[in-house]
């Protein structure tokens, strides 16, 4: 799907961020090897070792197995728990976080046309603020308005785009989600409006 395939009618697009604009796995992994990094320094464990470790858990069992993975495995002690909860959250990642490409194109096109970029995104404010500030954005900074459901209720729950809505003076027919999880689905079906799978551009 390109940007002439949408209604041309649509005044602003909603995005989510993690896997929508960008591949959450390419600031999560960056965060293993500083934490992992971390623990050489401190408890002189193999940083190689403990990312791959991290890496595979997360890929095979998810983010919220990984610390347990580390623990039962590399008997790293859950004090540390703590640390990686907040470098998660604030971490200066090495490398920039780059857009999938096709998304990039869409957001360009949006804005050449004049119209809105909004994005609203569930999780921890403050994390997803220090992913957000950490994306090579290719100029398009000034253009882009963010939402923190967490700030309100997470979506599914409706209230954070009722907000943007009102402050934007906006109708739900001039609105479309570019989503990929079915939390946004049920958000943009529960408000009435337009959604596109983000998988449809990349």
């Amino acid at each position: 799907m390109k940007y002439s395939d949408i209604d041309q009618r649509k005044k602003a697009f909603v995005f989510e961020l993690d896997n929508v604009l960008y591949p959450e796995k390419d600031y999560i992994y960056q965060v293993y090897y500083l934490f992992a990094n971390l623990l050489e320094y401190t408890d002189l464990t193999d940083a190689k070792a403990t990312t791959k470790l991290m890496v595979d858990t997360y890929i095979a069992e998810g983010e919220d197995a990984v610390f347990d993975a580390l623990v039962k495995q590399l008997n790293v002690d859950s004090k540390y728990k703590d640390n990686l909860k907040v470098l998660m959250a604030t971490a200066k990642v090495p490398l920039k976080l780059l857009l999938y490409q096709n998304m990039l194109e869409l957001l360009q096109e949006i804005v050449l046309d004049r119209k809105k970029i909004f994005i609203v995104t569930n999780g921890d404010p403050q994390k997803q603020l220090n992913k957000i500030k950490q994306i090579e954005w290719h100029g398009l900074d000034p253009y882009l308005t963010c939402y923190f459901a967490n700030e309100t209720l997470p979506k599914p729950e409706p209230d954070i785009l009722y907000l943007l809505m009102k402050e934007h003076n906006m109708e739900r027919r001039d609105i479309i989600m570019i989503e990929n999880s079915d939390i946004d689905k049920i958000c943009a079906e529960t408000l009435g409006i337009d959604y596109i799978n983000a998988c449809e551009f990349l």
